[in-house]
């Protein structure tokens, strides 16, 4: 592995000192930076506005430390999935989600995941490292630029639902949103970002202290703390009422909502009484519940709920004003639907 430095852990900052240390000019760095981010170059000869000796000077001290989608796979919904190569030959998994209205990427943030959530794919894979902001930064461009190739229009929304605890790596994903959204960066809105997270009651304050400006999405799926504690043991570290006091310390802060992503399963979550637990849950903060469609990964042990609970969750929301959509999953084909991304290539 080279051992030089990623140019793109320097700020600019860093990047104008780099120049007058070296006898140029301060400007010399912005031009790099703009470079490195608003034009996604991938080596230092596509610097084209810099001399051929500035560039040597560059790849001399420095490494672009660039992705490289390693595989791409269509799905028959136009759904696309990326084995993502990252330098260290590392693999992740990110997805463009195209609709007629919108292009969504899903990207990941960790390489596996250190929680043991029994009904996801990616949670069988031991976590290996933290992605690097400008790695995660670096899906969100090639997602963009196939949603331009495959769908004509930029990419419109973005979610932190791939592979790995967003939260987890807190530092890393912040500084990726602050460069996705700068004007330096990608401009995009945050209130076109969601982070979906299992629950983490300190995290999520902290969210709130820093003052995020995007969206948060909490995999709920259970309001009943036995029933969730069998599905997602984080639940025992981080009960339902811990994680309900951190979302309404959220709210207070920041005013935003919650969206509940919550999966219905045959025999685990489908009964009336779950429904009403999820009703007096939401009932105790500002929230919309995301009803998504279970995708197998081959073990049996959770199934798809009978159509019938899942309109049973959907009149028992309705009759209490609970906001409610059903995610019809996309990408099953492929494995590229939520819950499978588990690097099979």
């Amino acid at each position: 592995m080279d051992s030089k430095k990623d140019i793109r852990a320097l700020s600019k900052t860093d990047l104008r000192d780099f120049f007058v240390a070296n006898n140029d000019q301060a400007f010399r760095g912005n031009q790099v930076y703009e470079w490195l981010w608003q034009k996604g170059a991938h080596n230092f000869e596509d610097m084209t506005n810099i001399s051929k000796e500035t560039r040597q000077m560059l790849q001399d001290n420095f490494v672009i430390n660039h992705i490289k989608v390693d595989q791409m796979q269509r799905s028959n919904d136009g759904t696309i999935k990326n084995a993502i190569k990252l330098h260290d030959g590392l693999v992740v998994e990110s997805v463009l989600i195209p609709t007629e209205t919108r292009s969504t990427a899903c990207v990941s943030s960790q390489v596996g995941c250190s929680l043991d959530c029994n009904f996801c794919a990616t949670a069988r894979l031991k976590r290996m490292r933290n992605l690097n902001p400008d790695e995660i930064y670096d899906q969100v461009v090639a997602i963009d630029q196939q949603s331009r190739y495959y769908q004509n229009h930029k990419l419109s929304n973005i979610v932190f639902m791939g592979m790995g605890e967003p939260l987890l790596n807190y530092n890393n994903v912040l500084a990726a949103i602050d460069k996705i959204t700068s004007e330096e960066g990608l401009a995009m809105s945050p209130k076109r970002i969601t982070v979906s997270t299992v629950g983490l009651p300190k995290m999520i304050k902290k969210l709130a202290d820093d003052e995020v400006k995007f969206n948060l999405a909490v995999s709920l799926h259970s309001a009943i703390d036995e029933v969730r504690s069998k599905m997602m043991p984080i639940n025992e570290k981080s009960n339902l009422a811990e994680l309900l006091e951190a979302l309404q310390y959220w709210y207070a802060k920041t005013g935003k909502r919650i969206t509940f992503e919550y999966v219905v399963w045959k025999s685990i979550n489908d009964k009336k009484k779950d429904a009403e637990a999820l009703v007096a849950y939401c009932k105790k903060i500002p929230s919309k519940v995301n009803l998504i469609e279970y995708n197998a990964i081959d073990d049996g042990e959770f199934q798809q709920a009978d159509p019938k609970a899942v309109d049973l969750y959907i009149r028992t929301l309705e009759a209490h004003n609970i906001p409610v959509t059903v995610r019809r999953s996309r990408g099953k084909d492929i494995d590229a639907a939520c819950g499978q991304l588990a690097n099979k290539t």
